[in-house]
């Protein structure tokens, strides 16, 4: 698979909201606000910890749940660059910020 950069990363996924807008619009008559997002973020996160609890044997969803764990963890980070594009934030920095931060604090 090819390596992809942050900002490759950055511009498909808001690409990929922008689609989905039109489907709010069409099919809702508006699009979805921040806070919705941040719900479905959120409802997608919570998804993750069950897969996650599935996948190391704790949690009975049957086999399989690898595809839907890696599906749902690429949807979370979509999920972030959109809600951090929509609140005026830019994730790359934001992600620069807390690693240099943390990395400061652990080097204790």
């Amino acid at each position: 698979m090819k390596e992809v950069t942050l900002n490759e990363t950055v511009n498909r996924s808001l690409k990929l909201r922008e689609l989905y807008r039109e489907l709010e619009l069409q099919y809702h008559g508006s699009e979805w606000t921040v806070e919705e997002d941040a719900l479905a973020f959120l409802t997608d996160a919570g998804l993750v910890g069950r897969l996650t609890m599935s996948q190391q044997g704790r949690w009975p969803m049957g086999a399989g749940s690898a595809p839907d764990l890696e599906h749902k963890l690429g949807e979370c980070i979509w999920w972030l660059i959109v809600l951090a594009d929509r609140m005026d934030i830019d994730i790359k920095t934001a992600l620069e910020g807390f690693l240099s931060r943390t990395e400061n604090l652990l080097k204790k």
